[in-house]
């Protein structure tokens, strides 16, 4: 686990929320501000940091709407993490 990016989740609602989100499987920004009740607007710019730092991959770059976001494998590692702490 890379605990520097695991803190870097965490110190934020917006991107804990779009990790637990992306963990279920790809998803659009609208898909997940609509699974989140997060504006689209803090869906981009949380999507853009998490891509930034390595935890989110974009599946389809070369769109300009309907793109396609997955957690890379820090990503689901860090989700699995959350989801584990939060249940008990």
């Amino acid at each position: 686990m890379d605990w520097e990016k695991y803190g870097f989740v965490i110190s934020s609602n917006y991107r804990k929320k779009v990790i637990i989100s992306l963990s279920d499987g790809p998803k659009t920004p609208k898909e997940i501000a609509d699974e989140t009740n997060l504006y689209i607007s803090h869906v981009s710019k949380t999507l853009s940091e998490l891509q930034s730092v390595g935890l989110v991959l974009c599946l389809t770059p070369t769109l300009k709407r309907g793109r396609v976001y997955k957690l890379t494998t820090n990503g689901k590692e860090i989700s699995k993490y959350i989801k584990r702490r939060t249940n008990n």
